[in-house]
């Protein structure tokens, strides 16, 4: 099937789940990340203070998502996506009335959970569930959701400081995601259950069988993945977090590293079609045990720059990985453990990277704190990178072969 005859077939759901992604931006990091400065002005925070709190809020999501992720697997999308948004336009508008610190926490827990947590959730399993040969397309597609938002927000946002106070531009985003709802719905107005396409369509993992959340955390496979499901959450959101103190460590202004910042949109788009291509031609078997070998370079050449135009060269590899990472995690779930109940497995995934991104600001915070420089840092993050790739490459050859798909 050609990718226009595709895309025609499958709009609707492929369109919802873009929806989902992209308006799962407002609780994305790059997104709060934007009014960072703003918000520890307004409640006298520094850096330390600033990441812990951000922190605890994403630390607790995660802790939710393993609970709440599963819902997925009984409640049609456009009803639980329908609460989801309007939770998150809920949690924005508390963002920008806050009035203490002490609720600080609170709100960034509500963005994060209903945000990065339940929105992005909700959209990859929906892809990965509803697709099997053309799931890595699905995937791809619906994910550039996500790329729209990082690419045109953060810019939108900026330019828009300059003439409304940062409290408007939040109420503003929740007008955005409310008005969304009835699209959700319109584009999903032919859903079927989640119980009917685990019957009807579903995949089996290793083994041929389905894999319930229980037997995954007793199969060692899990384990060695979860340094990789960490990875990209933490550091990924550690650097985008903490672009203002290392725009000042590396002596450059803000406005000259954010203008780089398209270069990684852009990696991130392409790297995410050409991924999803990739994993329905060869399965994610295949690819995923060598994905995150660019961050490794990447992060040495974050931390040893000198010139702000070399960031240019991390950026385009941290898009790479990124992109990848929007399809391979998501379908190596479903190829190596089965459909069925995905969507209690995703929701475990999902809480280790939203626990991931929770990590990353905290440490370098931390660091930082104790005057140890963000170079210094990601020179030990590329390290970390290294050790993931060889767990992976471990992991997949020696207890996944036994699955099902072949190419």
């Amino acid at each position: 099937m050609g990718f226009l005859r595709f895309l025609g077939d499958n709009k609707t759901w492929i369109g919802a789940g873009f929806l989902l992604s992209f308006l799962s931006s407002f609780g994305q990091t790059y997104f709060i990340s934007i009014f960072s400065g703003e918000i520890r002005t307004a409640f006298d925070l520094t850096h330390a203070q600033w990441g812990s709190i951000y922190g605890i809020g994403t630390f607790s999501s995660a802790v939710v998502m393993i609970w709440a992720g599963g819902l997925s697997d009984i409640i049609r999308t456009r009803v639980l996506g329908a609460i989801v948004l309007g939770a998150l336009a809920c949690a924005v508008v508390f963002m920008s009335q806050l009035s203490s610190y002490l609720a600080l926490p609170f709100a960034i827990f509500f963005l994060r959970f209903f945000g990065q947590g339940m929105a992005v959730h909700l959209s990859t399993v929906a892809m990965s569930r509803w697709f099997v040969a053309a799931r890595g397309r699905a995937l791809s597609i619906a994910n550039l959701g996500y790329s729209l938002g990082e690419a045109l927000l953060p810019m939108t946002m900026v330019a828009l400081m300059g003439f409304y106070a940062w409290q408007t531009l939040w109420l503003g985003a929740s007008v955005l995601i409310l008005a969304m709802i009835p699209v959700l719905f319109l584009l999903l107005r032919h859903e079927r259950t989640p119980q009917s396409m685990a019957e009807e369509n579903s995949s089996l993992g290793m083994g041929g069988r389905h894999w319930t959340r229980k037997d995954t955390l007793r199969h060692p496979l899990f384990w060695f993945m979860m340094p990789a499901m960490i990875g990209p959450g933490a550091f990924f959101t550690a650097f985008f977090f903490q672009q203002v103190p290392f725009a000042a460590e590396k002596g450059w202004s803000h406005l000259e590293l954010v203008k780089l910042f398209p270069i990684y949109s852009v990696s991130v788009v392409a790297a995410n079609l050409v991924s999803g291509w990739a994993l329905d031609k060869w399965g994610v078997g295949r690819l995923i045990p060598y994905f995150q070998l660019p961050l490794v370079v990447a992060f040495i050449v974050v931390g040893q720059a000198q010139d702000v135009t070399k960031i240019a060269l991390a950026l385009v590899l941290l898009g790479v990985v990124g992109g990848a990472n929007s399809t391979l995690p998501n379908a190596f779930w479903a190829e190596f453990y089965g459909t069925r109940h995905l969507g209690a497995i995703k929701a475990l995934a999902t809480a280790i990277m939203v626990l991931g991104s929770a990590i990353g600001p905290a440490i370098t915070g931390f660091g930082l704190g104790l005057e140890i420089l963000l170079s210094t840092q990601f020179q030990y993050v590329a390290a970390y990178f290294a050790c993931t790739s060889i767990a992976m490459m471990v992991g997949v050859l020696r207890f996944g072969r036994a699955t099902p798909i072949t190419r």
